[in-house]
């Protein structure tokens, strides 16, 4: 059973870590930096391959520290990625963030995560997030290539128009949630050929 919660949080008002500087360092980095350029990420690694250093050269938000991690790494954290290639490591960083009540993401290790990093479909404003529940990353990731490919590009300027319908609308908040509801629900109904 999923028992996850799906939520949407505003990276850039948040400090994460993301201890490796390797390949999964980098997809990590990546992934981050795909959905808010502005995110304050520190990353902790004995050895930064030069596309995390590339990437990184970029966001002047992006700190590396190249040394071992080390618990006051911790400090003043929200998020923490473990993205070494080192269980022992990752036990130890979740062990640690966790006693500090810092949320504790670890790459391919479910059992040690509080949260997963979604496979994203991003079309202007509208985003939606994957999750297998940690079970398949790469089934997540072919599910979003199947609706970036069928949810149209236009979706974006029907987002803005209802947007401004919505501002238009002078009622309380229940009566706007039901003419809301009238207005979109084209888009559940069956279109005939």
């Amino acid at each position: 059973m999923n028992k996850l919660f799906p939520v949407f949080v505003k990276i850039d008002q948040i400090h994460i870590l993301i201890v490796g500087g390797n390949k999964v360092g980098y997809e990590k980095l990546h992934a981050l930096l795909q959905q808010d350029a502005q995110a304050k990420i520190k990353m902790v690694s004995d050895y930064f391959s030069p596309s995390v250093r590339e990437l990184a050269g970029w966001h002047p938000l992006v700190v590396l520290i190249e040394r071992p991690y080390v618990e006051e790494d911790l400090e003043g954290i929200q998020w923490v990625i473990g993205a070494a290639n080192d269980r022992g490591l990752h036990e130890q960083i979740a062990e640690q963030a966790k006693g500090r009540n810092i949320m504790v993401n670890i790459a391919d290790t479910p059992d040690l995560c509080d949260f997963y990093l979604a496979s994203i479909v991003r079309k202007g404003h509208l985003k939606i997030a994957i999750s297998t529940n940690g079970r398949s990353p790469s089934l997540a990731k072919r599910i979003k290539e199947i609706l970036d490919e069928v949810l149209p590009e236009e979706i974006s300027l029907v987002l803005e128009k209802l947007s401004e319908i919505r501002k238009g609308l002078k009622m309380d908040f229940m009566e706007k949630v039901t003419t809301m509801n009238k207005i979109t629900e084209v888009w559940t109904k069956k279109r005939e050929l």
